[in-house]
């Protein structure tokens, strides 16, 4: 028995200095990550000199040169055909309306109407047919035995009928209707009937326009598979109330909705106004990369850890720079951090069982584009892939937590593995002790902020994440998210979190568990 329970303890023992030595091991290439390598980092990537990175412009690719160089410095492995770069298919889109005419007074995009269209289009039509308010419904209808196929159509597109009395005349009753509440219902309705054009008139569309006008004529980044030509349904010219009674002409659009409210009867009228309109989507090519350095694990090397971030920014503004110095040049800086630290464990016969990727990606400020795009095209099998750790502002420290800087936001750590939360939060409590705050993960978190960061396309084809955030500061998305004001120290402290995580993600004999879908 004594001897049963010495050979016990000396196993005990023996466990208990090989994890000593595994946490020494992991500790010592977490110190690799400094502070004045970091700083070094993002001067460059925020200065001036960038330009802001904006996807698609000098700068941006200035910033996608800088760290393929720094991947290729510490000794990782250029895994795109023998590339650091894969470059990402997007295009530039923005609407151009050369003519918008009636009765030979034009109009500019922007001044009473907007257009939504997906093709190319040229109108010149003398009928104008006002179809009411555009509804299908069994209880009304302003479409029934009406044949507007191929013709320029004018409707109403708020409320529904309605009498003296705020009864509605399809529910029969003060309830509104879904042809009230759900937004394109009867845009929806009226496109099966195949008009030429839909002109939707509102009361708000001057509103519209004060609040998002500058927009309309903003070019828009799109991945090209997701440009989509569809010339068999119609545009939609979008018009103030005023601009529907000069396509009116001797009517009125105000007289013409009493007169349905108070008969509960559907009204159309075929009005002679000279109309004429050009529009069309102009599309460009739009040059970018993502930026990938591999590093090769052994024995697991099959399996796959990703290291996230995006190194674009949103560019200049005229003669002011946004230089994004947190977002996310602090991310991109904790990505070349990480990695260094890890090539150099793998240099003096530490590396990592599973292989990391090390994936900066860019157009996220567009809409999470660059890892979409890698993510629809993979470079390694998404099904060999076991987590993404994606950094997205590391360096600074948003208001709830000015008086206890030691803190980091995790979201999506228990989305998706529940393996994954705890090797999290053993991490922190071993080597970073960090205040882990999990408001942004909450499913009732109104600002919504696991699905608006590069992490959520993994999460998506059920990898695990973990998404690492400081939180929303004043200076976010404004010329004055600069340098100056980054704690580095804070930085290189999450950054290290980060790395003992993928540490030891990359080197446990098991896969993570995938055991959960948790919004």
């Amino acid at each position: 028995m004594l001897k049963k329970i010495s050979l016990l303890n000396l196993f005990i023992a023996a466990a208990a200095t090989v994890c000593a030595q595994t946490d020494g091991v992991s500790k010592k290439y977490a110190n690799e990550i400094n502070v004045e390598s970091a700083t070094k980092h993002l001067t460059i990537l925020a200065s001036d000199e960038f330009e802001g990175r904006d996807t698609g412009k000098p700068g941006g690719h200035k910033a996608a040169e800088y760290i393929a160089n720094e991947f290729k410095k510490i000794g990782l492995t250029a895994p795109v055909n023998g590339s650091y770069f894969q470059p990402v298919d997007l295009v530039e889109t923005s609407l151009q309306v050369s003519d918008f005419t009636i009765e030979n007074n034009s109009y500019q995009l922007g001044n009473g109407f907007y257009i939504t269209a997906t093709n190319e289009q040229k109108i010149n039509t003398d009928e104008i047919v006002f179809i009411g308010y555009g509804i299908d419904d069994e209880r009304y209808s302003d479409l029934k035995d009406l044949d507007i196929k191929n013709k320029v159509v004018l409707l109403i597109n708020e409320g529904e009928p309605l009498n003296d009395e705020g009864v509605y005349h399809i529910s029969g009753n003060k309830e509104a209707s879904a042809w009230s509440t759900q937004r394109n219902k009867r845009i929806q309705a009226v496109a099966e009937h195949q008009p030429k054009l839909i002109i939707a008139a509102s009361s708000q569309i001057d509103n519209f326009l004060q609040r998002f006008g500058d927009r309309l004529t903003r070019p828009r980044l799109m991945l090209r598979e997701d440009v989509k030509q569809s010339p068999s349904s119609p545009a939609v010219a979008h018009v103030n109330f005023d601009l529907a009674n000069e396509l009116l002409g001797e009517e009125d659009i105000e007289s013409l909705r009493t007169k349905i409210n108070q008969s509960g009867k559907p009204k159309s009228i075929v009005a002679k106004t000279k109309f004429i309109t050009s529009f069309g989507i102009q599309t460009s090519d739009v040059e970018s990369d993502n930026v990938l350095g591999y590093l090769e694990g052994s024995d697991l090397k099959e399996e796959l850890v990703v290291i996230s971030a995006h190194y674009d920014h949103v560019g200049v503004d005229g003669e002011e720079i946004y230089n994004g110095a947190d977002d996310d040049g602090s991310g991109t800086t904790g990505v070349i951090e990480v990695a260094r630290a890890f090539a150099k464990s793998k240099k003096e016969g530490h590396g990592p069982r599973r292989s990391i990727l090390f994936l900066l990606v860019t157009a996220e400020e567009k809409g999470l584009m660059g890892s979409d795009y890698y993510t629809r095209h993979p470079v390694f099998p998404l099904e060999n892939t076991v987590t993404d750790l994606n950094i997205d502002m590391i360096g600074r420290v948003d208001p709830p937590h000015e008086e206890n800087p030691n803190y980091i936001y995790l979201i999506g750590s228990d989305k998706l593995s529940s393996e994954l939360h705890s090797i999290s939060e053993k991490a922190n409590e071993q080597f970073t002790k960090l205040e882990l705050d999990y408001k942004y993960n909450d499913p009732d978190d109104p600002e919504r902020i696991y699905y608006r960061s590069d992490h959520y396309n993994f999460a998506k084809h059920g990898i695990p994440v973990i998404f690492y955030f400081n939180g929303v500061h004043a200076d976010y998305h404004k010329p004055s998210d600069t340098v100056d004001k980054i704690n580095f120290e804070l930085l290189v402290k999450r950054a290290k979190l980060v790395f003992h995580t993928a540490w030891e993600v990359a080197n446990r004999d098991n896969r993570l568990i995938v055991d959960s879908n948790k919004k």
